[in-house]
């Protein structure tokens, strides 16, 4: 079986002006260095549907999600905040990014594939269950994790979130759900200056400074949240991926590389190996330096394929 890589042509669409480091040219770049990797072709290939409106009830409230419905411009731009805006094509992507998610659920559950990335955007480890902020509109990850919940009958799942801000959205959705072991690893003090103790026995989070290095970001990783997700057995892990940890990527002050992206991955397989069948779905988050963004995902994604 391969790995499944899911995505659609509405989700370079959305755009939020050319200085926004949000920008189509990320899937651009994943996309140019799947090929120069020669990876590009290895993977299973799948546009991502439309996400039906009972899917993301599950996890945002519907005042919300017509209020979402009701900004979309037909044309121009509006501004849900100062650095979420949505353009005539956001909510189509949106919707997308969310089905592409519940694709993926459907397909590793149902056996049709080893694992699954979704590439598409906007990002989605922001939204809380009734505000878009930080470039996310819906919470992508979240509505994946949900739906193997609620229509695969899972009774755990875990979220890794490796972006360098903390997935407040996620957790702000999940905080009283005992169902959904969410781990966040993120640099503190920080945007979305959340996070740091508002951790319980299934939210699990794990701030840093700015200046963490990959070696001691693994040192912390292994002590703090491979012991938890151990305790937990997940019957599914889901990875909100985001890149922007790197250190090459400005928005933020971490150290990591490629080969740390490696490490983490391969930690995150072996988890799911013994308490998962194998069953994982990860979903892009941040990331805005092109080339770093390119070959981390490159380097992502060749673990999950294992080639």
């Amino acid at each position: 079986m391969h790995t499944a890589y899911i995505t659609h042509p509405e989700c370079r669409k959305h755009e939020m002006g050319h200085w926004h480091p949000e920008s189509p040219a990320r899937l651009r770049a994943i996309e140019d260095r799947l090929h120069a990797a020669h990876l590009f072709d290895y993977l299973e290939h799948h546009e991502a549907p439309l996400v039906h409106r009972s899917q993301l009830k599950r996890v945002h409230d519907p005042a919300y999600i017509d209020a979402i419905e009701a900004a979309a411009p037909y044309e121009g731009m509006k501004e849900l905040d100062h650095d979420t805006i949505m353009n005539p094509h956001t909510l189509d992507a949106a919707y997308h990014a969310a089905g592409g998610a519940v694709m993926a659920v459907d397909r590793v559950i149902g056996g049709d594939c080893r694992n699954a990335f979704v590439a598409c955007r906007p990002p989605g480890h922001h939204a809380t269950r009734d505000q878009a902020m930080g470039f996310c509109i819906f919470n992508n990850v979240a509505v994946a994790a949900a739906d193997a919940l609620e229509k695969h009958g899972l009774a755990r799942v875990a979220v890794v979130d490796f972006d360098v801000h903390h997935g407040n959205g996620t957790e702000d959705i999940f905080k009283d759900d005992s169902r959904v072991m969410f781990c966040s690893t993120f640099q503190h003090p920080f945007y979305p200056f959340c996070g740091a103790d508002t951790a319980n026995e299934h939210i699990v989070n794990v701030p840093m400074p700015a200046g963490t290095t990959g070696k001691r970001y693994r040192e912390v990783f292994e002590a703090e949240v491979l012991p938890r997700l151990e305790v937990f057995r997940p019957e599914m892990l889901f990875i909100s991926a985001g890149f922007d940890a790197h250190r090459e990527d400005d928005m933020g002050q971490f150290g990591l590389m490629e080969s740390d992206y490696i490490w983490v991955t391969e930690r995150i397989m072996e988890v799911a190996g013994r308490h998962a069948a194998n069953r994982i779905v990860s979903v892009l988050e941040g990331g805005y330096d092109l080339s770093s963004l390119g070959r981390s995902v490159a380097a992502h994604i060749k673990v999950l394929a294992e080639l």
